[in-house]
This record gives C-alpha cells, sequence and structure tokens, in this order.
C-alpha cells in the first residue's frame, strides 16, 4: 500500500526501536493515516534500506539522524535522492539541530527541522502535499507549547516492540545543567508531562506485557514530587521481571527519594549517573554545578544499602584535566 510520508531512521542496532519517529507519527494528525514508520539499522546496506523506503511510493521521507547514523544517513540520503529525484527529503534529530551549514548532508536534503520537531513536522508535511514549498531550508522549531497537546507515542510500540524490543520512555524534556561540552546545555529548562495522562500510558504499556522501561530523561531526579510518584506507581506493581532504567542527578537523592529507592529488589533498578569531574576547578570551567560530597555519599548509599546496578562515570579529556588528576 502507497504512503505518502515515510518516515525512518537507522537504528544502531535492531534491538533498538525508534522513539522520535512514533512522536512524530502520532502527531501527523489529519495525516497519520497516510504516514508509515519503516526503521531499519546501520548494518543494513543503504541500497536496500533506500528500495525498501522507495517501496512505499512516497513523496516524502523524514529521516532521524543521531551521532550513531550520520555517516551511513549520508549516503541512504544520496541514494534516495539518485533513485529519485523528486523525493522530499525532510531531516530533524540532534546531529543536524547544530551547525547545519556545515553539514553536507544537510546540503543534499529539502529540508532540515532543528529542535523538537512533533509539530513542525506535521506543520511542514501539511503544505507540501498541498503543494506549498517553504523558502526556507533550515526550520527552527517552536517548541511544543504545552506538552499535554502532545499525542502519545506509546500507543504506537507494537506488540514486537513490548516483546522483544528496548522500549524508551520520557517523562520529561530538557536538562538544567549548562555543561560546556554538552548539547543537552542548549536545551531550554526541564518541562515535565502531565503526570495523570503519563502515568495512564505507563500502566497501558504494563497491560501490554512491557517490562523493560527505558527513561531517556535527563534527569529523572529533579523534580523530586514527579519522579517519587513516578516510583511509587511501578512499586505497587512491582513483578519479579519489571526493569527501569533512569538517568540520575548523582548529587540530588534527599531520603525520600532514598526510601523509595531501597524498596525496589536488587537488579530492578539501573542509574546511569553522570559525574564528569570530581575536581571542582575542572567543573567550575565547563559551567557544571555539582556537590562532589554529597555525589560520594550518595554513591555509597546506593552501593552498601540498594540493589541498584549504577552505571557511574567521568569524562576523559575535560579543560584542565591531566592523567594524575583524573
Amino acid at each position: 500500500m502507497p504512503h505518502e510520508i515515510v518516515l525512518s531512521t537507522l537504528n544502531a542496532r535492531y534491538a533498538h526501536c525508534a522513539f522520535g519517529l512514533r512522536y512524530l507519527h502520532a502527531n501527523l494528525g489529519a495525516l497519520r493515516d497516510r504516514a508509515i514508520i519503516a526503521e531499519f539499522d546501520i548494518s543494513q546496506r543503504s541500497l536496500d534500506v533506500a528500495e525498501s523506503i522507495l517501496a512505499h511510493q512516497p513523496r516524502i521521507v523524514g529521516l532521524g539522524v543521531y551521532v550513531w547514523n550520520a555517516t551511513q544517513s549520508m549516503q541512504l540520503v544520496s541514494d534516495l535522492k539518485r533513485l529519485d529525484p523528486s523525493l522530499i527529503i525532510v531531516l530533524g534529530g540532534p546531529e543536524v539541530s547544530y551547525e547545519t551549514d556545515q553539514q553536507p548532508i544537510a546540503r543534499l536534503a529539502d529540508y532540515v527541522i532543528t529542535g523538537e520537531a512533533d509539530v513542525a513536522f506535521a506543520e511542514l508535511c501539511t503544505k507540501l502535499l498541498a503543494g506549498t514549498r517553504p523558502l526556507l531550508k533550515i526550520i527552527a522549531a517552536d517548541l511544543p507549547d504545552d506538552l499535554s497537546t502532545l499525542a502519545s507515542p506509546y500507543p504506537l510500540y507494537d506488540e514486537r516492540d513490548v516483546a522483544h524490543r528496548v522500549v524508551y520512555i520520557e517523562a520529561s524534556r530538557g536538562c538544567p545543567f549548562r555543561c560546556e561540552f554538552c548539547l543537552s546545555s542548549l536545551d531550554v529548562p526541564v518541562r515535565n508531562f502531565p503526570l495523570d495522562a503519563f502515568l495512564t500510558d505507563m500502566q497501558s504499556l504494563l497491560d501490554r506485557g512491557l517490562r523493560q522501561f527505558k527513561f531517556v530523561d535527563r534527569t529523572f531526579n529533579l523534580n523530586l514530587n514527579h519522579s517519587s510518584a513516578i516510583l511509587r506507581f511501578f512499586l505497587d506493581r512491582l513483578t519479579p521481571d519489571l526493569f527501569l532504567h533512569f538517568e540520575m542527578i548523582p548529587d540530588r537523592l534527599p531520603d525520600a527519594l532514598r526510601s523509595l529507592i531501597e524498596k525496589f529488589p536488587p537488579g530492578t533498578l539501573q542509574f546511569e549517573v553522570g559525574i564528569q569531574t570530581f575536581s571542582e576547578e575542572i567543573a567550575d570551567r565547563i559551567s557544571r554545578r555539582q556537590d562532589a560530597q554529597k555525589v560520594e555519599d550518595n554513591l555509597r548509599w546506593l552501593r552498601t544499602h540498594t540493589g541498584v546496578h549504577v552505571h557511574a562515570d567521568l569524562i576523559v579529556g575535560l579543560p584542565g584535566e591531566t592523567v594524575d588528576s583524573f
């Protein structure tokens, strides 16, 4: 069956779901039935991917570009344009949201949407399918005025995703840090999705059999009321095979949050804890606000009082860092 819009990307591997494509598809409104998601991975041959996409007879291809697929995406765009010069290619994703003037892939594509494209992609497709070609190639997406207005992507995870793949979740967007080395520092302040609607979506995923939830929030524990409510939700629905993956602010584990965390059985929780540096001088140099003593106290508490699997890391090569200080 032909589809006028194909949403595609090259995942790092099959086991990873393309979260962004599901947001775009869910928010296409009246165009939703005219679109399809076609996921691939970076191990597949570019020409095979291009032919699979073109088999849908699309007029528009929306392609998600990330650090892990930038090289392969460049080849794919080149192949698509060579096979069908009339095809309109729209790029999005973090890898093309900055420095677009320096990227050959942006020159090959017809349009690039920078930032959060949930609404902007639908607006662009509506114009293109109506025969209107915007003059500006680079489209800076306006942020959704209210996250509650976005259609939920979670129903678009199908049964194969739930059974066999990594399913991504977000309860908030943005990052409060302003670390000089990180693109997330350019985001607007953190915004939370409305909690009731979010937990309804989580219940639906649980009812469909999902047991491994990978949260992509940059700082899950920033809003303590929000994070506590989510942890209590899963604690009340605990099963032996439940697994929750969070990115945490390393120096923010107050007693109220600790009391919830220590109730989870070993192996249920995994925390990604980006510490970056223990040097106050270097933290100041990279605009990283962090209490090193609290970080150490929290790590020791996690190791001695919980069964949380902790993935904590420093960054090699920060300005002023030496091998000895590292």
